[in-house]
């Protein structure tokens, strides 16, 4: 009788509420919080890169001025420090803005609401890929800058320069141009090669001497193009998942679960998590 009351028993709490599992962690649901936990190991990924970053530019004893580097405009413009970027950014923070409107209307089931916001959010994000394209392009094609090659640097002597900025030689009596150290430069093309220019010491004992620029450090143009390409495919793989999400909810796949279109508001985080990492890239590479 024994053995027939615990049988009894199990099948009471089985048929009761025991199936029915326990309350909701942090009340996100499981997939908000397998999200949550994703973004949490992507963060310590780009932290590591960005800290590896700054190690090696604190022991590095030259490095390039990012208002020198990132100066151009497209259409041939340049002395426009930072302000391309700050297009970029924009589009980006903006895009993060038309995403919260998203959520906010998946919240309402408004379809018509979630799609018009998450194409103005995929716009936004093709921006921020075609603008970083373009930089990319500027960069490799017009500067010539590598994951081996920095053209960008430092002077850390003050001088004057040998030759002018198309690599010939001054004519006598010309005026010859001057750096101060610290002044940032660039490699230029001589005879059809781009070439490290020359420049000459004018002070102390070495006046006159013929001395040969050094490149910059290059562990700043691998460093940029690896930390601001893992955050271009985020934002590449984001724009792909926005557009299949957007999509599925033209299509009514999200009406009939009634959840406040969840996945909606999975893919925003994800999205705000790239807005925001994307912050701490531009205070990296293009403020400091």
């Amino acid at each position: 009788m024994a053995t027939d009351t615990a049988l009894d028993h199990d099948i009471e709490v089985q048929s009761g509420d025991a199936w029915d599992g326990g309350k909701k962690p942090f009340k996100a649901s499981y997939g908000k919080l397998m999200m949550w936990y994703f973004l949490l190991s992507d963060a310590f990924t780009f932290s590591g890169f960005l800290i590896a970053y700054g190690a090696l530019r604190i022991s590095s004893p030259t490095w390039p001025v990012p208002d020198f580097v990132f100066q151009t405009f497209p259409g041939g413009i340049t002395g426009w420090p930072l302000i391309f970027v700050t297009v970029m950014s924009f589009l980006l923070i903006v895009s993060s803005v038309t995403m919260v409107r998203a959520v906010q209307e998946g919240a309402r089931e408004n379809r018509k609401g979630v799609v018009f916001w998450m194409i103005l959010t995929i716009i936004g994000g093709l921006g921020f890929l075609g603008c970083q394209a373009w930089e990319w392009t500027n960069l490799i094609g017009h500067e010539h800058m590598s994951v081996t090659t920095n053209p960008f640097g430092t002077h850390v002597e003050s001088g004057v320069y040998l030759e002018d900025a198309n690599g010939d030689a001054y004519a006598a009596g010309a005026t010859k141009e001057t750096f101060e150290a610290g002044e940032s430069y660039l490699i230029h093309k001589h005879n059809g090669d781009w070439v490290q220019r020359e420049y000459q010491v004018t002070s102390g004992t070495d006046e006159g001497t013929r001395m040969n620029q050094e490149f910059g450090p290059k562990a700043f143009g691998a460093l940029f193009f690896f930390i601001t390409g893992f955050h271009g495919f985020h934002v590449f793989s984001g724009v792909v998942f926005l557009i299949i999400i957007m999509l599925n909810a033209a299509s009514g796949v999200y009406v009939e679960r009634k959840n406040g279109y969840e996945m909606v508001e999975k893919i925003g985080l994800y999205w705000h998590f790239v807005d925001l990492v994307w912050v701490f890239v531009f205070l990296v590479f293009y403020l400091l």
